[in-house]
């Protein structure tokens, strides 16, 4: 009987407990962030311990559809409204996805990669229409030396020097476009090198002026300084048309007495001055060791020429020249553009023509090089090279001369500021929006002192990938390319907020190949495209910062996100070929 009764008690206790959990009166409070920049937040909830949420009303966001509540920032716990419950004091954070107004499909023609394991025959492989590379020339592969970029009747002729094949000692050859995106190749030379000797025995970098109904091709003449007196004069071929030249004999301009020297005198960039009908040429040169930007004005039947002086004297840098200056105007405002030798694409602002010039600041890193303007009316671009490795499996430099010919349109900013974003044909000639290695659009990677890897998209051989990102630490993040399968020697396109760069890296961080400079908040949203064809790409980060890059060994493999010391948001991610 006591048995029994004890039994009994302990029923009793039980089914009280039961009935007073179900009766439970403790209340939570359910808050929730938008997941915006403004820090815009919603009415909370007071939710009793155990019940569900009352029906939310979506957040709504100009240019993006809400893609559901999350229990985590990091958008890796979603929340279930119908089925999950409250149980404690909780936080809900929005998740996004811009509306990019397009579908996944699959144009079933990506190249397999499969057999091509090597850089090298990956290389040998891509067929490149973007970033233009010769046609290979018997057993010899060419490539794009310093451009020279002119622009008549809706149509872009593309000079460069050529490096290897058919081309002898660097002479000029010409590919033409309309749109940036497909580039037909002259087979013919414009401008050849002097195969007798003398002063163009090598043809240096120019640029091609239209006076009256002629064509003036200005060049670097460049000699044996051994032999001859000066090591490069500037020269000049005219022409009925701008595809044939012919070289004027006995024209030359020298360096001035006053300059010291008769080695470093290059890269002659011409303009026709509206008012006068005058050509004023700027000359790279160097003086006391100490690399100046030149101003020539020269009568339009070049019967004058008269020495105008310095206009540009480096300050930044121990710089001996600065190659393929270029100044140009922008609404009013006067810029300078030049390549520091084995450093970046520079640039400095005037509010007068040809200076005084402020502060230079970094446009992109060396490799993209040789960069000079164009402009068509409308809009302004910057065309040159982007820079090789002489063997495809090197994995600590990429430094070899000449490489694939680079376009990149050119923005002003509200400050004057300028700022290199992607071509507008470029980015519409990627039409098809292809699945992500994940399920999401959003992904997030957290990391201590190590790197952590998520996967993100595809390494076709022809891409652009698009998003956005959210940090809040101040370590390194951004995209990881695979090499060969160890981590240890991925390729990075990092971002470090804490160094304020924007870097190319190999050996997973411990091999530094180029950067650029960038400032970056924590806790802002921003951003990103990035453009790969064959082993080239560029990233930017939109209006901000780009960067040339150059990938060997990466294509038919996973493209991840990484991040070391920070905790990073990447969304809205699309990839388009």
């Amino acid at each position: 009987m006591r048995r029994k009764t004890i039994q009994s008690a302990i029923a009793a206790v039980l089914s009280l407990g039961i009935l007073l959990s179900g009766c439970s009166t403790t209340e939570y409070t359910v808050s929730f962030q938008s997941n915006l920049d403004s820090g815009e937040s919603y009415e909370s909830q007071t939710v009793k311990s155990g019940s569900t949420l009352a029906d939310v009303a979506a957040p709504t966001r100009d240019g993006y559809n809400f893609a559901g509540w999350y229990q985590d920032a990091g958008l890796t716990m979603p929340w279930d409204a119908s089925a999950d419950k409250v149980e404690g004091d909780l936080t809900l954070y929005a998740a996004w996805d811009k509306n990019t107004g397009d579908q996944i499909t699959d144009p079933g023609n990506d190249k397999d990669f499969t057999d091509l394991r090597t850089p090298g025959s990956q290389e040998d492989a891509y067929e490149y229409k973007t970033f233009f590379r010769p046609a290979v020339d018997g057993s010899s592969q060419p490539y794009v030396g310093d451009t020279m970029p002119f622009y008549e009747d809706g149509t872009y002729y593309i000079y460069y020097l050529k490096e290897a094949g058919d081309s002898y000692n660097h002479s000029v050859y010409l590919a033409t476009t309309t749109d940036f995106v497909n580039y037909t190749e002259v087979d013919d030379v414009v401008l050849e090198a002097n195969r007798s000797g003398g002063q163009d025995s090598w043809i240096g970098t120019g640029s091609v002026v239209k006076v009256g109904d002629k064509y003036l091709f200005f060049y670097t003449g460049h000699g044996d300084g051994a032999i001859l007196e000066y090591a490069e004069k500037v020269m000049v071929a005219i022409g009925d048309t701008p595809t044939s030249f012919e070289k004027k004999e006995g024209w030359e301009i020298t360096p001035d007495a006053s300059l010291g020297q008769k080695n470093d005198f290059r890269d002659p960039q011409g303009y026709v001055d509206p008012e006068t009908g005058n050509i004023i040429l700027t000359i790279t040169a160097s003086q006391e060791g100490t690399a100046r930007i030149l101003k020539y004005t020269l009568s339009p039947d070049l019967e004058n020429v008269h020495y105008d002086g310095i206009i540009f004297t480096n300050p930044v840098g121990d710089f001996w020249n600065l190659e393929c200056s270029d100044t140009f105007c922008i609404n009013g405002k006067y810029y300078i553009t030049y390549s520091a030798q084995d450093d970046t694409l520079w640039y400095a602002s005037s509010d007068t023509p040809y200076g005084p010039y402020g502060d230079p600041v970094r446009l992109d890193a060396k490799l993209f090089y040789a960069a000079k303007h164009v402009e068509d009316g409308s809009n302004y671009y910057m065309v040159g090279w982007a820079r090789r490795s002489e063997s495809a499996s090197s994995t600590q430099d990429v430094s070899g001369w000449a490489g694939n010919l680079c376009v990149q349109k050119l923005i002003q900013n509200a400050d004057g500021t300028l700022a290199l974003a992607p071509v507008d044909s470029v980015v519409q000639s990627f039409p098809n929006r292809r699945a992500l290695p994940i399920e999401s659009t959003h992904v997030s990677v957290e990391s201590g002192s190590i790197y952590a890897y998520e996967d993100a998209f595809t390494c076709y051989e022809r891409f652009m990938l698009t998003g956005e990102f959210r940090f809040t630490g101040t370590g390194s993040f951004g995209l990881s390319f695979d090499y060969n399968g160890r981590n240890d020697k991925n390729k990075l396109i990092s971002i470090s907020p804490a160094n304020g760069t924007l870097s190319l890296l190999f050996n997973e961080g411990s091999t530094a190949i180029t950067e650029t400079a960038v400032t970056l908040e924590a806790g802002k949203t921003y951003s990103f495209t990035y453009i790969q064809e064959g082993s080239v790409g560029i990233f930017y980060i939109d209006g901000l910062a780009a960067l040339t890059v150059r990938l060997y060994g990466a294509s038919g493999k996973t493209i991840k996100v990484f991040a070391e010391g920070n905790t990073v948001l990447f969304s809205s991610l699309r990839e388009y070929t």
